[in-house]
């Protein structure tokens, strides 16, 4: 009789934890999306249902063009991060390289880095009053092009990015037999032909998959084209734009921008999805590939490129911690050094550090929880309902953060949420955005322990519920753990939701970097960068020492 009510408490411990979780889901998620493509059909005067606010967008060159804008840049970098990303691990898997350690974690670092930080660091390179730009006028009298604009956005997101496509080829070429580079030598197939006609074919499916990342977040960047792109107009900053000046006004069209988005955006990795599946393939390695000398010839050129891009995508993060120590009188620099510029930071901007801590903190915690929740339900009771939560859970992942702002914005707004400037709906949004990390992280590892563990314990006496905690969770620790940093690097880096959400009570470090750039005070803004990119190396040490070198990806 006992056995009974305690089989029967627990399955209804799981149907309710799946019920509360698509509760939430459906009111934080779906309920704001849905009522987001709603207000892009309704007319914000007459409240009538209408077509006006697509005619606008796509009957104006204007906004139209802004879409072209952005496929341009976008393609462009992904083409140029696939060129680099792919040789790169090419070359550190194959080739024996001194000092490929550091280079990963270099590799790493500039990946997981803010975007925008790196459009702030080339405008004190390479900006109209940079210091390269300077000393070549000064020292060559050589007036070079400024950084702003396309070649500017194109530039930061082709060294922000590249670490994506390196990272999930290095993963992919671990698979690869190396007796196929044996057979490929024996038949004489080496160097380039091989890349070509053996490596190429083999990583195919993972090339997509880096590719689609790699648009999809040069595509939903804010922060890079709202710093460094003057006068080249991108979708996300569009959207921000008409966003704010829409606010009180027409909503609908602002919704409309945010729609179309959505759909393009799900094109994208329905396409990617498509393209993969037509070439997927099991790989299983039983000998993996060996690093091997370089010839004589092959070493300066191997070396040259992989310590040049590293040292080129990472330069502009060490030059803002340098410029965080300078002297400044007002809003520019001056000879000599001081701690100035990270007094003034705390001074007037210690709130922002304080709730960069404790934001993301709080959302972590309901990340964790959540994550190893939604694992559970979708490994081990698979049924219709848990596969359409665990496919809900991952489509915030594809979403651009503008539009899930905005989303958010418009709706928790009102009555009965009334959450507009508070902490929770800064919480709400960075839970939704970045939970995709610890549940994928926590569905692979549960997926590697055996049912038999949990059967084993619930035939000793033990309720399934005990078994969770005490047993599965324990031997899940190690995967949430990791999929927990990786989403607390993302959550204290976010710009492009906070910024459509912030208030000054709610200001995070991101959000008061980027408006110290906006005002020029680039001494706080360098301290301050400084202070974000501290924490995402510490951070990331503590990932790698985890997870004992796993690849950082989803």
């Amino acid at each position: 009789m006992f056995t009974s009510r305690s089989k029967k408490i627990n399955l209804d411990f799981w149907k309710v934890s799946t019920l509360i979780i698509i509760l939430l889901y459906a009111t934080f998620f779906v309920y704001p999306i849905a009522n987001l493509l709603k207000q892009s059909f309704i007319d914000s005067n007459t409240n009538a249902v209408t077509w006006a606010n697509f005619g606008k967008f796509f009957g104006q060159s204007y906004y139209f063009g802004t879409i072209l804008n952005s496929f341009k840049v976008t393609a462009l970098a992904t083409i140029l991060a696939l060129c680099i990303g792919v040789p790169l691990a090419y070359f550190t898997s194959v080739y024996e390289i001194k000092g490929k350690k550091v280079l990963n974690v270099v590799i790493i670092l500039s990946s997981m880095s803010a975007p925008f930080i790196g459009a702030y660091s080339w405008i004190l390179l390479l900006g109209r009053n940079g210091l390269i730009t300077k000393f070549l006028l000064n020292t060559f009298g050589l007036a070079i092009p400024d950084i702003y604009g396309f070649k500017g956005i194109l530039l930061v997101l082709t060294l922000q990015l590249y670490p994506l496509v390196y990272l999930y080829v290095q993963g992919a070429l671990e698979n690869v037999d190396n007796t196929l580079f044996e057979a490929s030598e024996s038949m004489g197939i080496t160097g380039f032909e091989r890349f070509r006609r053996v490596v190429i074919p083999l990583i195919k499916p993972t090339i997509y998959a880096s590719a689609l990342l790699v648009f999809m977040r040069a595509f939903a960047d804010f922060g890079t084209p709202m710093l460094i792109g003057e006068g080249y107009r991108t979708f996300p900053r569009l959207i921000f734009d008409e966003f704010i000046s829409e606010v009180g006004g027409d909503t609908g069209f602002a919704s409309a921008i945010s729609v179309i988005a959505i759909i393009l955006t799900t094109a994208f990795f329905l396409t990617q999805r498509w393209l993969s599946n037509r070439n997927e393939f099991e790989m299983s390695a039983l000998h993996s590939i060996e690093p091997k000398k370089m010839s004589k010839k092959m070493a300066p050129f191997v070396y040259i490129f992989t310590y040049g891009v590293v040292a080129l995508s990472y330069m502009p993060q060490i030059y803002v911690f340098y410029t965080s120590f300078l002297k400044t009188s007002g809003l520019i620099f001056v000879d000599g050094y001081s701690l100035d510029s990270y007094r003034q930071a705390f001074t007037r901007l210690g709130n922002s550090i304080q709730n960069t801590f404790f934001i993301p903190g709080i959302s972590l915690i309901i990340i964790v929880l959540l994550a190893v929740l939604i694992a559970y339900i979708a490994v081990r009771r698979k049924n219709a309902l848990t596969a359409a939560l665990d496919a809900v859970t991952m489509v915030p992942y594809i979403i651009p953060g503008t539009v899930l702002g905005i989303a958010l914005l418009t709706t928790l707004s009102k009555g009965p949420f009334f959450l507009t400037g508070t902490y929770a709906i800064m919480i709400i949004a960075l839970v939704i955005r970045r939970l995709p990390y610890t549940t994928r992280s926590s569905v692979a590892i549960l997926q590697q322990i055996s049912p038999s563990v949990e059967e084993a314990a619930i035939s000793l006496g033990s309720s399934q519920s005990k078994t969770f905690f005490k047993i599965t969770v324990p031997m899940m620790a190690p995967g949430v753990i990791s999929g927990a940093i990786l989403s607390w690097i993302t959550m204290i880096s976010e710009l492009s939701t906070a910024i459509i959400l912030y208030t000054a009570k709610t200001q995070t470090l991101t959000v008061s970097i980027y408006t110290q750039v906006i005002r020029g005070n680039y001494g706080i803004a360098a301290a301050l960068s400084a202070i974000l990119t501290t924490l995402t190396i510490i951070s990331l040490l503590i990932f790698m020492k985890i997870s004992k070198g796993k690849n950082v990806s989803i």
